[in-house]
């Protein structure tokens, strides 16, 4: 058992982030600070749990250990609080949880003529990226200075002209350098691009400053006081902007007591692998209600996730709610795709004596395959699960591809051809990977299930009707723009549309009031 309190003495007092975990590892909560020390004593104060609401107390009660992360100012630690959240999912956590991100700023200098953009994801198109930034409106206002500033365009047009210039104000309010008419040149107009990025560089950073400082002075000398705060929030937002602060990627380069490599290969030695599973699969079904049953299938490579190789499916032979059933189609489904996919460039495999799972790995190492086998596959359950996987990879030929199941009560693993489970410590790296694993795909395949519930309630009683196209459905909300309306019609006004009969109209009425 962890001591919190003798814990809690090593924490600094320096802006940061915290991951709060519980008894099995699993990180519920994860919260920023300006002073970390401060911030997580005061979970383990008597009067915070007696002032709390029942969502903080449910928490206080989880918490049976923590990390923290130290940054180098409260931007940084607002942006790697967000990204962590992403990454984890915590319980506890409701912002940040979407897949929303921080803003960037890009220009490209290809165009003819540059201008700035904000965009919230970065692409490999030529153009230069700054950011991310943590306050949005600080960014906006020093865009819109910047731009004044030197000149610049904040037109749409890829490359505006005349006609673009008689519906623009920005000149005449002296704004902008009026490119679209020829008031500038190219090489100008670059020149000045390039030194507003050298500001958002941070580059002359002083300079600038000392620059708005004097204006300020000036315009407060001369009582021109409009000026004066004008320039004392430009000043304010360009600090808040140029605040240095790291980029933290989803799933790379985030510094954490999770080392994805050391508990591969704890893992690999745990399971008797031939070596660390660099590509793992796992498998969830979600069967909330027996009208959608969905599985997911996520990916991790390298212990992290591998969002674009993210798989849901909607359970298509299976009546009712059974899960050892819709494994064994979700894992027949997936691993028939991929041998089907990867017979294309080798199509001598289905007459070779070659071992399949040891093709697969041959045309992984030649660079040829087109969808990956994996290391280790890893389905949500105990001994039922488990067994219907292997079955569905021995009928397709996959006999030696590893296989797990991962029992949530205990965490159990079970492997094949065991009857006791392999029980990894909750302490251990191997352990809490598969729980990250575990969890996503949860996440993964309730997300799903959820989304088809939504689209479920929007549909109308109306594609229950008999007799109801589609063309007759939308005409129907058109004319009375509800079901509730269409009930409360008579016949007649129904069949006055057009396509809908007397008889049609009879039988709507009817049904929707019977």
């Amino acid at each position: 058992m962890v001591d919190l309190k003798a814990k809690l003495r090593e924490v600094p007092h320096q802006p940061g982030v915290y991951l709060m975990k519980d008894r099995l590892g699993s990180i519920i909560y994860v919260g920023k600070a300006r002073d970390l020390r401060k911030r997580m004593s005061s979970y383990f104060l008597a009067s915070r749990k007696t002032r709390a609401d029942l969502k903080t107390r449910a928490l206080i009660d989880s918490i049976c250990d923590f990390e923290f992360h130290i940054v180098r100012n409260e931007a940084e630690s607002l942006l790697l609080e967000g990204k962590l959240i992403k990454d984890y999912r915590p319980r506890y956590n409701v912002s940040f949880r979407d897949d929303k991100r921080f803003l960037l700023l890009k220009i490209n200098p290809n165009e003819p003529w540059p201008r700035f953009q904000m965009t919230r994801l970065k692409k490999e198109d030529g153009a230069r990226y700054f950011g991310p930034f943590a306050h949005s409106g600080a960014l906006r206002a020093t865009v819109d200075w910047l731009n004044r500033h030197f000149g610049l365009r904040v037109c749409r047009p890829r490359e505006p002209g005349e006609s673009d210039y008689k519906h623009c104000n920005a000149d005449v309010i002296r704004n902008c350098s009026a490119p679209c008419i020829g008031r500038i040149e190219r090489t100008a107009y670059l020149d000045r691009v390039e030194d507003a990025c050298r500001i958002l560089e941070g580059k002359g950073k002083r300079e600038i400053f000392d620059d708005l400082r004097a204006d300020m002075e000036k315009a407060a000398g001369r009582l021109d006081f409009e000026r004066a705060a004008l320039l004392r929030d430009v000043m304010d937002n360009l600090q808040k902007t140029l605040e240095p602060t790291r980029q933290f990627t989803r799933g790379r380069g985030v510094p954490t007591t999770v080392k994805p490599l050391e508990d591969l290969a704890e893992l690999g030695e745990a399971l008797h692998l031939d070596g660390p599973p660099k590509v793992m699969e796992c498998f969830d079904i979600s069967n909330v209600s027996s009208n959608h049953i969905v599985a997911s299938m996520v990916r991790f490579t390298d212990g992290r996730p591998d969002n674009q190789n993210y798989r849901r499916y909607r359970i298509r032979t299976v009546q009712g709610q059974d899960d050892f059933a819709s494994m064994a189609e979700v894992i027949r489904r997936r691993y028939a795709r991929i041998l089907l996919e990867n017979s294309s460039v080798d199509p001598d495999a289905g007459v070779s004596q070659e071992d399949v799972v040891e093709a697969q790995r041959r045309l992984a190492r030649e660079g040829r395959a087109r969808i990956v086998l994996p290391d280790l596959v890893i389905v949500d359950g105990g001994k039922g699960q488990l067994g219907m996987a292997v079955r569905e990879l021995h009928n397709l030929g996959l006999h030696d591809l590893p296989v797990i199941g991962l029992a949530k009560q205990r965490e159990e693993v079970f492997v094949p051809g065991r009857s006791e489970p392999i029980l990894i410590p909750h302490d251990r790296g191997a352990l809490k990977l598969l729980q990250r694993i575990r969890d996503e795909a949860h996440r993964f395949a309730n997300g799903y299930n959820s989304l088809l519930l939504r689209r479920r309630m929007k549909e109308s009683l109306l594609d229950e009707c008999p007799g109801v196209t589609p063309r007759r459905k939308e005409a129907l909300l058109e004319k009375f723009g509800s079901v509730a309306r269409i009930k409360k019609a008579s016949v007649e006004e129904i069949a006055a549309l057009p396509g809908i009969s007397v008889k049609s109209a009879e039988t709507i009425v009817q049904w929707l009031n019977g």
